[in-house]
C-alpha cells in the first residue's frame, strides 16, 4: 500500500510545475491520467535534445508513474470523455492560463457542480486574480519577478538564474501540499475545494530571511555571490587541485574546530574573529586568510579532514557525481524504469522514506497516448469499435 492508493488524479498540465506536482502524487500511489492533445502532447516532449531513444530527456524527468490519454478537449466527444473521467476522480490539476478552463466548460464551479468532492488545483504564473493574472508563467520569468535572480550571481556582476528550475519545482511541491491538505479536509467533510497556486507566490515565499532583512531594515539585500550576509566563513573556496568546496561554519564551535584542524589557533584568539558577529564585521580580512588555507590541499583531502573534525563542509559536485554517488545508490534512490522505446529510463526517486507505506513503485513516463485504449475501456466503458471511431475523427 502507498499513501494515495485509490486516489484518482486527472492531470491537465504540461511543461514542469504541474507535471512535477502530479508526478509526486503518482509516486505516492495515486492513479494519474495525463491528458494530452493527440497531435504533440505535452510541450516538454519537444524540449530536446538530448533524447533517450525517441523521448526527450526533459519530458522523462517529471512524468513517471502516470498514464497518457490523448484527448481533444475542444471536440464534443472529447468533452464527454473528460466528464466521464471527472465524475469518478478525486483531483483535477490544470495549469492553463486563468480563464481557459472556464471557456472549455471545465472550470471549478462547473466541475464541482457534478462532483462535490473534487479537489481542483489551478496552477498559474501570477494567480487566478489580480492585475497580472494573464501573464504566462515560465520558470525564467518567475525567477526574475520573484527576486530570486536579483539575489543570485556575483556581487559585481549580472543577476543569474538558479541552475535548476527552482520556481517550477517549488510551485509543484506547493501544489502537492495544497492538494494533500484539501484531501485531508475532504475526509472529514466530504467536500472538495479549489486551490489557487501562483508560481510567483511560491517562489517569493522562498525569500524567507532575505525578505525578513528587508522588512527589518527597509534595505533590499543585494547579490553576494557565494557569500552569506550574516555568517562567515559560509561560502565557496577553491582547493589545491582547482576544485571547489563549501564551508558552512555557522557558529563559534564550528569555528574553533576549524582553527584546530588547520592548526591556526591564532585565528581563534584574534578578537576580530572570535565570535560570529566579529567574523561578519571583519569578513574582508578573514576570507582571504581562509582562501589561502583551503588552497593548500586537494578537495577530497579537505572533505575527509573537515568531516572527521566535525566542521560542516562539502565538495561542490557535478550532476554526474551526484547521480553516480554511493550515497544515492546505497540508499536505493535510483529508479530504473523499462520504457517501450527509450530502453531503461533512470531517475532519482522520491526522497520520502515511509516505514509503513513505502513509495516502492516507479513506472517509466508514458509514451504519447500509451494508455488511451486501456483508459477508454476501463474508465469509460468503450469498446474497440468506439475507440476506432474516436481515433478516426481525431478525438483521441
Amino acid at each position: 500500500m502507498r499513501p494515495l492508493d485509490n486516489i484518482r488524479v486527472l492531470d491537465l498540465t504540461r511543461v514542469v510545475a504541474g507535471p512535477y506536482c502530479t508526478m509526486i502524487l503518482g509516486d505516492m500511489g495515486a492513479e494519474v491520467i495525463k491528458i494530452e492533445h493527440p497531435d504533440a502532447g505535452d510541450d516538454s516532449r519537444g524540449f530536446a535534445p538530448p533524447y533517450q531513444g525517441d523521448q526527450a530527456a526533459y519530458y522523462l524527468s517529471v512524468n513517471r508513474n502516470k498514464k497518457s490519454l490523448t484527448l481533444d478537449l475542444k471536440s464534443t466527444r472529447g468533452k464527454d470523455i473528460l466528464w466521464t473521467l471527472i465524475d469518478d476522480s478525486d483531483v483535477v490539476v490544470e495549469n492553463f492560463r486563468p480563464g481557459v478552463m472556464d471557456r472549455l466548460g471545465f472550470g471549478y464551479e462547473q466541475v464541482a457542480a457534478r462532483n462535490k468532492g473534487i479537489v481542483y488545483c489551478a496552477i498559474s504564473g501570477f494567480g487566478q486574480t489580480g492585475p497580472q493574472r494573464s501573464r504566462p508563467g515560465y520558470d525564467v520569468v518567475v525567477q526574475a519577478e520573484s527576486g530570486i535572480m536579483d539575489l543570485t550571481g556575483p556581487k559585481d556582476g549580472a543577476p543569474h538564474k538558479v541552475g535548476t528550475s527552482i520556481a517550477d519545482l517549488v510551485t509543484g511541491q506547493t501544489a502537492v501540499n495544497g492538494i494533500l491538505s484539501a484531501l485531508l479536509v475532504r475526509a472529514g467533510t466530504g467536500t472538495g475545494q479549489y486551490i489557487d497556486i501562483s508560481m510567483l507566490e511560491a517562489a517569493s515565499a522562498l525569500l524567507t530571511f532575505n525578505a525578513s532583512m528587508y522588512f527589518a531594515t527597509g534595505q533590499s539585500p543585494t547579490r553576494r555571490g557565494n557569500e552569506h550576509p550574516s555568517i562567515v566563513p559560509y561560502q565557496t573556496f577553491r582547493t589545491q587541485d582547482h576544485a571547489w568546496i563549501n564551508l558552512g561554519i555557522a557558529n563559534d564551535q564550528h569555528w574553533q574546530r576549524f582553527c584546530a584542524v588547520v592548526e591556526r589557533d591564532d585565528l581563534c584568539t584574534d578578537a576580530r574573529f572570535a565570535h560570529a558577529p566579529d567574523r561578519v564585521t571583519h569578513r574582508d580580512v578573514l576570507v582571504p586568510i581562509v582562501d589561502e588555507i583551503i588552497a593548500s590541499r586537494p578537495r577530497d583531502v579537505w572533505i575527509d579532514i573537515l568531516d572527521a573534525a566535525g566542521v560542516p563542509a562539502a565538495a561542490i559536485r557535478t550532476v554526474a557525481e551526484v547521480c553516480e554517488s554511493d550515497v544515492l545508490r546505497e540508499r536505493g534512490m535510483i529508479a530504473e524504469m523499462p520504457h517501450p522505446s527509450a530502453g531503461v529510463v533512470r531517475g532519482i526517486k522520491s526522497p520520502l522514506h515511509l516505514s509503513q507505506t513505502p513509495l516502492d513503485r516507479y513506472d517509466a513516463p508514458p509514451a504519447l497516448g500509451q494508455h488511451t485504449d486501456e483508459i477508454l475501456r476501463e474508465r469509460c466503458g468503450l469498446g474497440d469499435d468506439d475507440i476506432a471511431a474516436l481515433r478516426a475523427d481525431g478525438t483521441v
